[in-house]
């Protein structure tokens, strides 16, 4: 397989075919996000994507899922999508599940309509970033998205029946915002209501904008204790969801799975137990992204 830059995929998605479609992201503004700084964002061509698809045929027959990389491929035209979609059925017509990273504002630029047609074509699954729920967090960190908007974005895919993947990130608000942060994340994602939640934790990175005010002190991290704080907040407010949740990146003080709303009352006093020093936290030196 042909890669150009840093390929980043879900943990989800460790098992899955990576084909990079789209190199960066068509976004590329958020200030906490290092992952695509120095990558202009380019499509790759139909023969370079043709030429990966012919290597995996050939050495991937074990793998039955496939993620189209990098960071916003559902930003081509629905003409380029369906084209893709098609060459992939073609060319590997066991995979059973495609996945892709979407953001709020490409999957807005599909109708309904539109998400059932790729669906119909193959598509099976979502990962879109909400972040936080916090209009005032959204703004500092130049998403480019309000909780209403991101709220719609949700609701589009789950009208379409995709499975949708939400993620959100601790620790984003900084200190003065960690309340609001966590209380109205929560309630955002009671209201999109995903199939899948996962809860990443801040670790700041020197080439972004944020890890620059970190640096320079006009950010300050939270530390352990209001992040275990944060998570049994957001946790609390998903008193009906459904879904698969995931608080088990490699980059939290305490690793946490299972299902709401069945687990959600073991998860939470686990939290507490943490937060009392009943359960040992993950040292600083072993998170990571």
């Amino acid at each position: 397989m042909q890669y150009v830059g840093n390929v980043i995929r879900p943990p989800s998605e460790a098992d899955s075919i990576i084909l990079q479609v789209a190199v960066g992201c068509s976004y590329n503004a958020c200030t906490f996000c290092g992952a695509y700084k120095d990558v202009p964002f380019s499509l790759k061509d139909d023969e370079a994507i043709k030429e990966d698809l012919l290597f995996a045929q050939k050495y991937c027959r074990n793998a039955n899922r496939l993620f189209l990389a990098d960071g916003d491929v559902l930003i081509l035209s629905q003409k380029r999508l369906l084209k893709l979609f098609r060459m992939i059925r073609e060319y590997l017509p066991w995979i059973n599940r495609i996945s892709l990273y979407g953001n709020a504002r490409a999957i807005r630029s599909k109708s309904v309509d539109q998400l059932l047609e790729l669906k119909a074509h193959g598509l099976s699954r979502i990962y879109m970033g909400l972040e936080s729920g916090c209009a005032e967090v959204l703004q500092a960190v130049k998403k480019g998205e309000t909780p209403e908007t991101l709220r719609a974005a949700a609701a589009s895919v789950n009208e379409a029946g995709i499975f949708l993947s939400v993620t959100a990130l601790l620790g984003l608000s900084g200190v003065t915002l960690s309340e609001r942060h966590a209380h109205e994340t929560g309630k955002v994602l009671a209201a999109m209501a995903p199939r899948q939640i996962a809860l990443l934790t801040l670790i700041p990175l020197e080439n972004t904008a944020l890890g620059q005010d970190v640096l320079a002190g006009r950010f300050h991290l939270p530390g352990p204790q209001t992040i275990l704080k944060e998570l049994y907040e957001v946790l609390f407010q998903l008193t009906e969801t459904r879904c698969q949740f995931h608080a088990n990146h490699a980059s939290t003080y305490l690793p946490l799975a299972g299902r709401l709303p069945k687990d959600r009352d073991y998860l939470l006093r686990t939290i507490e137990h943490a937060m009392a020093g009943a359960v040992p936290l993950v040292p600083e030196f072993r998170r990571a992204l």
